[in-house]
């Protein structure tokens, strides 16, 4: 009787978030719709071009394009509702971003370089807002308490000390981020926890 009970919580982690899940590139031709999707442009072996929205496919002759546009524009006319200039990129040259699978083994950080393949875009792993050079501007994802990933969210700071003694940062709703560069309204920001904050 005098045995001392083991803990059996001690040195697991259940009860910590998983990392956010990467974003991933899949081929334009693999996908349904594509209407206000994020997406990357390229050719493989040269380059890609992301922060990039599309419209639906259209046909001209035998070939499939997809009508492209800087997120500030996509965001702009889905406010205003008025029509912006989209430029008709082939759809063989077009590839949609899309959530991998979350897992713990993303956050392994090697000391020599990430090398990738120049077939395709290369998958981009989430960083811990603590760990990231620069914040400002970014895309971010905001974990909630309960795991759920928060998106489409920009930083408006670099991190900084709050009130409650806390690393924090301030974000905004893209939309908003988007708003304030054509209309000057400033957005409203939300303060969050660095440990809370990860850079797409």
């Amino acid at each position: 009787m005098d045995d001392p009970i083991s803990d059996p919580f001690i040195g697991q982690n259940y009860w910590k978030l998983d990392p956010p899940r990467p974003v991933i590139a899949i081929p334009a031709t693999m996908t349904d719709s594509l209407r206000g999707r994020r997406v990357l442009i390229g050719l493989p072996g040269i380059g890609w071009r992301s922060d990039l929205r599309a419209d639906e496919k259209t046909i001209k002759g035998s070939r499939t394009y997809v009508p492209i546009m800087s997120e500030s524009e996509w965001y702009r006319s889905e406010s205003e509702k008025i029509e912006v200039f989209a430029a008709l990129v082939p759809i063989d040259r077009v590839w949609v971003e899309d959530l991998g699978i979350a897992s713990p083994s993303n956050l392994i950080q090697e000391a020599q370089p990430h090398l990738v393949s120049l077939d395709a875009p290369p998958r981009r792993l989430p960083t811990l807002a603590e760990r990231a050079i620069s914040l400002m501007g970014r895309r971010a994802i905001r974990l909630l308490e309960d795991g759920v990933e928060q998106r489409d969210l920009r930083v408006a700071t670099e991190l900084y000390t709050g009130e409650d003694g806390n690393i924090c940062a301030r974000v905004a709703k893209e939309l908003e981020w988007y708003n304030w560069s054509w209309s000057g309204h400033v957005p409203q920001t939300l303060e969050v926890h660095a440990k809370l904050l990860w850079i797409e």
